[in-house]
């Protein structure tokens, strides 16, 4: 049996028996072999997926992030081991540096451990907290350091947020405009933006919606009983929001192979396992060969 026939046969069984919803793209050698969609984009509104369905892509965001910071230190304008505190001195978590945060490693609490504090200002001020927000977010909640920095690993979107701060501290542009012109733009990603939907509203066509299955139905992620507060969180940079299409996935995947946007060598930085203070590798042991770089 052909690539393409696995390929085809196993989403379609993904769709049929464990109700798969989305676009799928298989690529070998650079040529595309499989590609399609199944489901719905907006199933309250029962509007299909196609294969140019833009969707929000969550955590998979933060590499852009990464390669955005690995731009900055090309450009000289920072140093992997600059401590925060350097761009931000009143964050309270001194000896955290940038390799720190693109490795999990500096110990920087998740905003989730305070998520009270973006709702709120959501809901009393009648606002969504920008990104800049996040230093004033960890000097009042006064979060506890998770461990000395380089000690351990534990995934921080709060880290992703401050590399996002400081690629807007040091740019010409907004965090937003510099992916589009160092990164989306220059890689041919034409579908792909950063932007806050839930905010500011949907900037383009075709988008998939947020939605959770509640009461019997689908609802939109905002109109949610129990979901609904995500609004709150929707100004932030760095750990998320990146819109993109399987297609413009694909044209990255070629820059990156083709060195279009980052090096050989700093995609080589960026895959070695971080070490920590110890010695060992900064390394997932739950989820084998999962390794973060620099």
């Amino acid at each position: 049996m052909d690539k393409k026939t696995i390929m085809d046969n196993f989403v379609r069984i993904g769709h049929e028996k464990a109700g798969f919803n989305g676009t799928w793209l298989f690529a070998e050698n650079g040529e595309i072999v499989s590609k399609g969609a199944y489901g719905y984009r907006d199933p309250e509104n029962t509007l299909p997926n196609n294969e140019d369905t833009i969707f929000q892509l969550a955590s998979v965001s933060k590499q852009f992030a990464a390669a955005a910071v690995m731009l900055m230190v090309r450009e000289g304008k920072l140093s992997l081991d600059d401590e925060i505190t350097k761009y931000f001195p009143e964050i309270p978590y001194p000896g955290v540096t940038i390799r720190h945060l693109l490795s999990h490693t500096g110990g920087v609490p998740d905003y989730f451990g305070d998520a009270d504090w973006f709702i709120n200002i959501w809901k009393e001020e009648n606002r969504v907290p920008g990104n800049d927000e996040i230093p004033r977010f960890l000097c009042e909640t006064k979060l506890k350091p998770l461990f000395a920095p380089g000690d351990g690993l534990e995934y921080s979107n709060t880290g992703y947020n401050l590399l996002a701060l400081v690629v807007d501290k040091l740019a010409d542009v907004p965090y937003e405009d510099f992916l589009m012109q160092n990164i989306f733009e220059p890689a041919g990603m034409t579908s792909t933006r950063c932007c806050h939907i839930r905010r500011d509203g949907v900037p383009f066509e075709n988008y998939a919606r947020a939605t959770v299955f509640e009461d019997g139905k689908w609802v939109a992620d905002i109109d949610s009983e129990e979901d609904g507060d995500v609004v709150a969180f929707d100004g932030l940079n760095g750990d998320d929001y990146v819109y993109t299409t399987i297609f413009d996935m694909f044209k990255w995947d070629r820059a990156l192979r083709e060195g279009k946007i980052l090096t050989s060598e700093e995609q080589q930085l960026m895959y070695t396992p971080a070490k920590l203070n110890n010695g060992e590798n900064a390394v997932y042991d739950e989820y084998e060969g999962m390794t973060i770089g620099y």
